[in-house]
């Protein structure tokens, strides 16, 4: 043991360079980064760092996006401001009596657009009186309704006339249009014919009428919404009824001397179709409104007019509507 402690320090000096050689060997060995790809004689990794964009990229997206938002927010502030100005100038236009949105340039039909629907209809129904009168072709509506126009002083538009009288005016756009649907006896796109009504109404509201007969019209349950949202609420609707023997009989004998393209049968078969299918609804959504007085029109012209003027005095005092002229 006494000489293992005098060996000692002997063998620590003798194995102190190879141990310093040892630490600058260590020392030289090259380390593996994990987020570097290796050099030299180690295998290099296959896996490739992922890059993420700088802060100052992130900065740079939020500054664009914000200088879009603000001006697409000053885009939309003017065209409302616009839209607001637009109304202004409507409700400043002076308005003719019975008129609660004047009759914008009547001179020329043009189809309402959605974008402009109007927030009241354009004539005062307390100073407007309007009334329906539906019924099958060739029932009598416009024999009975030239009759009130004698007596009572309604003012008759009928809006197969209005049609038939726009598509052979000179220029009109809707012409072909309208001559290709009568012809098939299909109905006419309703923007058409309501604003021809509205424009018909308006010209005679300025001449002092404010009494009218809607002689078919309307067709559909979308026309009747539309005429009493954006024209004016009817009264009630004078409906005639009539079997469809009697409907064929009467049109085959107008056709003879008519001159009007869909007095033929084919057409008038189409016609009473079409009426079954489209207008009858009209009919029946009026009628559970109470709005609906019927008239069978089975008998004379005579007869069937006494049971009209019955019919039409009973309604306009009931609803408070004049009965003179």
């Amino acid at each position: 043991m006494a000489s293992l402690r005098v060996l000692r320090p002997a063998l620590r000096l003798r194995a102190q360079p190879t141990l310093n050689l040892a630490r600058r060997s260590y020392a030289d060995i090259p380390r593996i980064d994990p987020a570097k790809p290796s050099s030299g004689t180690h295998r290099k990794s296959t896996h490739k760092k992922k890059e993420y964009p700088s802060i100052k990229g992130f900065l740079a997206i939020g500054v664009a996006g914000f200088g879009v938002f603000t001006i697409l927010l000053h885009l939309q502030s003017a065209e409302n401001e616009k839209l607001r100005a637009e109304k202004e100038k409507l409700k400043l236009k002076p308005k003719p009596a019975g008129m609660t949105a004047g009759p914008q340039a009547f001179a020329t039909a043009q189809p309402i657009k959605k974008e402009e629907e109007k927030l009241t209809s354009t004539f005062d129904p307390e100073h407007v009186t309007v009334i329906f009168v539906l019924g099958g072709p060739g029932a009598g509506k416009g024999t009975q309704c030239a009759n009130l126009v004698r007596d009572y002083g309604f003012k008759h538009l009928s809006a197969g006339d209005l049609l038939r009288a726009e598509q052979e005016r000179e220029g009109s756009q809707y012409g072909e249009l309208i001559r290709t649907h009568i012809k098939e006896g299909k109905i006419v796109p309703m923007e058409v014919t309501i604003k021809l009504l509205e424009k018909a109404m308006g010209e005679a509201v300025v001449r002092g009428s404010t009494r009218f007969l809607i002689d078919g019209f309307p067709r559909k349950m979308d026309q009747a919404v539309a005429f009493e949202k954006s024209v004016c609420p009817s009264k009630f609707t004078l409906f005639f009824t009539c079997s469809e023997s009697t409907m064929l009989s009467r049109l085959l004998h107008r056709g003879e001397t008519s001159g009007r393209d869909d007095d033929n049968v084919e057409s008038i078969k189409k016609r009473f179709r079409t009426f079954v299918e489209t207008s009858m609804p009209v009919v029946q959504y009026f009628e559970g409104k109470g709005k609906v007085l019927k008239v069978s029109c089975e008998e004379s012209v005579e007869a069937v007019y006494g049971q009209v003027r019955t019919r039409l005095e009973e309604g306009l005092k009931k609803r408070g509507a004049p009965i003179a002229k």
